[in-house]
């Protein structure tokens, strides 16, 4: 028998919709946050940092479905603009945070010995520093912007995906193909790279769809206390910040609009990240 009929490949599954309303409802969420972000330029109706102090905490009208925040900024376009900055950071973080991550985690499995514990331990030491301080720090140091925090973010949430590549890994490298590829002369790096990898592609990808609401979460945090990107920025965490004053004065809408939104974000994103790994360990129970 060769290596190729011992090869399996889970791929990127197809997901089960029949049953799953809820899923598919937060997809459709997933797909609508990010087309609006793209095409946020072109749907604002008008400009987001446009100040109209005579008609501050204004209800919603026809110019301004939303209404007016407490500095006479349009709501509605603030919230589409911020939708831009605010998925733009999670991404960043995940990316980076998946790609250094399924890095160290290969390789510690991979090479194993001495060079598996120091990948471990490095992680876990990571691990046990706190994300949000992490990123204080470093945003005290550097200074107000949006890359600062998704750095240190990226470096904090870099072990979740390093412990599971790691773990994928360990156990897949004992399947019969891995031998058998290298029986037949491959290297061990080729085969990690075709096959191994590829392999645990699915169950990395459901993690870091979690990640992503997670990362948002913080980033936002982190918008709110200012430390994120500077105050004429459009993001929803700096928005619920300056919405504070009108929530006292009985105005609540510009700062609920935005946590409904971050809320409604988070979930989306954890429901599909959740099935595709159900998915995933129905087809691959490992």
């Amino acid at each position: 028998m060769t290596a190729d009929l011992l090869v399996h490949r889970p791929g990127f599954v197809r997901i089960r919709t029949a049953g799953a309303p809820l899923y598919l409802l937060c997809l459709g969420c997933v797909a609508l946050l990010v087309l609006a972000a793209l095409l946020a330029p072109w749907l604002v109706p008008a400009d987001p940092n446009a100040v109209d102090l005579g008609n501050a905490l204004a209800g919603p009208a026809v110019s301004h479905p939303l209404g007016i925040d407490a500095s006479g900024r349009d709501t509605l376009s603030r919230l589409l603009i911020g939708a831009r900055t605010s998925l733009l950071g999670p991404l960043g973080v995940v990316a980076f945070s998946t790609l250094a991550g399924v890095v160290v985690g290969a390789t510690a499995a991979w090479r194993g010995g001495w060079l598996d514990s120091v990948l471990s331990r490095s992680a876990e030491l990571v691990f046990a520093f706190p994300g949000m301080l992490l990123a204080i720090l470093i945003v005290s140091v550097y200074g107000e912007g949006l890359m600062a925090p998704v750095l240190a973010l990226s470096v904090a949430y870099l072990p979740y995906v390093s412990r599971l590549t790691r773990s994928l890994v360990l156990a897949e490298r004992e399947r019969p193909y891995v031998s058998a590829y290298l029986v037949q002369g491959h290297s061990g790096v080729q085969v990690c790279l075709r096959h191994v990898l590829p392999n645990i592609a699915p169950v990395v990808l459901a993690q870091s769809t979690i990640n992503f609401g997670y990362s948002l979460i913080d980033l936002a945090g982190l918008s709110f206390l200012g430390l994120g990107v500077p105050a004429l920025t459009p993001d929803w965490g700096r928005m619920v910040f300056d919405g504070q004053t009108a929530v006292q004065q009985g105005y609540p809408l510009s700062a609920v609009l935005p946590c409904a939104a971050i809320v409604l974000t988070v979930v989306a994103f954890n429901v599909v990240g959740e099935r595709w790994a159900d998915e995933v360990a129905r087809r691959d129970p490992r």
